[in-house]
Formats: structure tokens, sequence, C-alpha cells
């Protein structure tokens, strides 16, 4: 069985080393020429769009997923004429533009926050009513990592930064007083079996996540209510293969923020930290195979490698500490490895985790 994967970042790295053992191979699409799943798979090396290089994929391929979602849609009609593409087009759609994700996700009964959509000048004083000041300007397609957006606190500065950005559609959103940052990873196949992995809790810097702590401590009111949003999100979206919701925990509960179409940073812990991966658990799901067990192997922190790399040796004198390069070259805000700290006690964990912390160097 061949899985063809659009983009070979480190994401379709790591889905392709849980596959390799279950006797998956791999073709991928990447324009980059030293993409991380360089030496595991086959290359495709060409853009997205190149309808040669989708007649290749899909000539290789059984089935055809995706490891990030800023994909042209036009790219995933044209596959699923030859392949089945996994997961859905409704899910893909929606996922990539931030006013229909907001909108779909409120419609289905999912809370969110305040939200208003930016297409000129004159939308500003009624966007700044909806959402209140201070609030977060984004751009509604394409950013990730914290690109794409700013905070702002008064008109003039909502003003100014939407002079700035308006040669593309925007979405105001209220800024959300939260207690912290959270994700969930949950899995279904296509027969409709599900999986749920515990909440996570997450810290970002400069918009980078930085760290996921698995399971995020005191869930035991919000666990519940998590799963219940993420399966009216599976239902409503018809959906099959690894999804993930980012939530904020609030005074009122829990708010999505949103959600991906695909295995996440947030869920590289799962490797060493749960029974199944998620790479592994999203492979099954879009084969309809039956899923992996989501129990976890202890508690887990994963600390994320910005822009910088330490010795091997440095991190591997930490008892039960597995470190994962992706083969990129070292740059400011570029995500070039994770650490993942496990064991069975939550505070030795976070301990080790913090000595590690401030061994490494990180480059934002």
């Amino acid at each position: 069985m061949r899985i063809g994967v659009l983009g070979g970042g480190q994401l379709g790295r790591m889905l392709a080393l849980a596959g390799l053992p279950m006797g998956l191979e791999f073709v991928f699409i990447d324009p980059a020429k030293d993409a991380p799943m360089e030496s595991i798979g086959r290359h495709i090396c060409a853009n997205y769009d190149d309808e040669t290089a989708l007649d290749e994929l899909a000539s290789r391929a059984d089935i055809v997923t995706y490891e990030f979602e800023n994909i042209l849609l036009s790219s995933v009609d044209y596959l699923s004429r030859k392949v089945p593409v996994v997961p859905s087009r409704k899910a893909l759609e929606i996922s990539q533009e931030r006013l229909f994700e907001k909108s779909f996700l409120k419609k289905i009964g999912i809370p969110v926050g305040q939200f208003c959509p930016i297409d000129s000048l004159d939308d500003i004083e009624n966007a700044a009513r909806v959402t209140g000041l201070p609030a977060v300007l984004k751009t509604r397609r394409f950013g990730y990592d914290g690109k794409g957006q700013r905070v702002v606190a008064t008109i003039d500065e909502l003003t100014t930064a939407v002079r700035e950005m308006i040669s593309v559609p925007l979405i105001l959103e209220k800024k959300i007083d939260f207690k912290r940052e959270m994700s969930m990873m949950v899995v279904r196949n296509l027969s409709g079996e599900t999986a749920y992995y515990p909440l996570v809790q997450n810290e970002h810097r400069r918009g980078i996540l930085y760290t996921s702590a698995a399971p995020a401590p005191n869930i035991e009111s919000l666990a519940g209510i998590a799963e219940e949003y993420a399966g009216k999100l599976l239902t409503a979206l018809g959906y099959a293969g690894l999804l993930t919701i980012e939530f904020f925990e609030t005074d009122e509960g829990l708010l999505v923020n949103e959600f991906a179409p695909r295995v996440h940073n947030s869920g590289h812990w799962t490797i060493e930290g749960a029974v199944t991966s998620q790479f592994e658990n999203h492979l099954r799901a879009i084969l309809d195979y039956p899923l992996g067990s989501t129990d976890l192997t202890g508690y887990s922190k994963m600390i994320n490698l910005v822009g910088a790399l330490p010795s091997f040796g440095e991190i591997a004198k930490f008892s039960d500490t597995h470190i994962h390069y992706y083969g990129k070259s070292p740059k400011p805000s570029r995500k070039v490895g994770h650490i993942t700290v496990r064991g069975n006690d939550f505070n030795t964990v976070e301990k080790k985790a913090d000595e590690i912390i401030r061994l490494i160097e990180v480059v934002y």
C-alpha cells in the first residue's frame, strides 16, 4: 500500500516514520528540494498545482492525504477524480479560511469568541463594536505560527493595522482572556470508530508553540466537554483521519480557537507518550484499519526546538528523554526538532523539562 502526501515537511516525515513499520510506502509532493521527508519516501519536487506532478502522485498512490491545510482546493479536486483523498475536502475548505471556520463552528453549536470580517476601511468601527477592544486582527488565510496577525488595543491601532494589511481579506477576533491554551487530538476511521487523546496544555512564545504537557493537569471537568465538541465537529464534517482542536480555557468554560484537519505539533508527544502515536492512528484511520489505543504510557512534555539544535549528547544524559531532528537547517523562528520528556510522575517530568529548557537555545 502506498500513501501519497501533499507536503513533505516534518509532519509528513513523521507520518512516514510511523507508516514504514506498517509495511506502507510513501510518495510526497513538495516544492522544496531539501524537504525533511527526502530520505524516507519518493519525492516529487513540484508545486502543489502542477498537474503533471499531481498525475504522477495519483498514479503512484493508493490514497492521498495532506500534512498541512494551505493546499489549493483545485489540486484536491483534481486528485480526487483519480484517487481517494482523505480527510475530506469539506474539512480542508473550512479550516483554511478563518471566517468560514468560526462561522461553521458557531453554526453547529460549538462556542467561539466574538469575530467580525473586515473587507474595507468602512468595516472598522462595526468590527470593533462586535469584538470589543483589545482584539486580534488576522488574515483570513495562510497565517500560522503567529504570522499574519496583530493585537490592537485602540481604534487608531486597528485602523493603522487594517491599512497595512487590507490587501487580503481580514477578520477581527476578540482577544480572549484565557486561563490557559489547550488542544485535543481526536481520530476517526472511515467506518466511524473514534478515539480521543487527552487534553494537553500548551505554551506559545511569539505565536509559536513551545511546549505541550500531556495530560493537562486538572482537566476532570473539561475532558467530557472537549470530547463532546470534538464529536460534533467530526459528525458535521463527515470526517475521517486525525483532527486537532485548539481550545482556550476561560472563566466561562472552553472556547474553540481553531481546528486543523491533520496531525499536529501539539501531538508530537504521542510518539513516546501514547500506546499509538497520532501519526500511526492517522494512517490507520484513512486506511480504515482498527484504531490503536490512545492510552498514555505516562506523563509527557514536548519541547519544540526553534531556530537552533542542541547536541544529541547534551540531551541524552536525561533519562527517558527523546530527541527528534527534522533534517532542517536552523534559522530564526524555524521549528527544527522537538524533545519529549516522559515519566511516571508529573512533577518529575516538569522538573526535567525545565532543566532541558535552560540548556537549549531558542532563536526567534
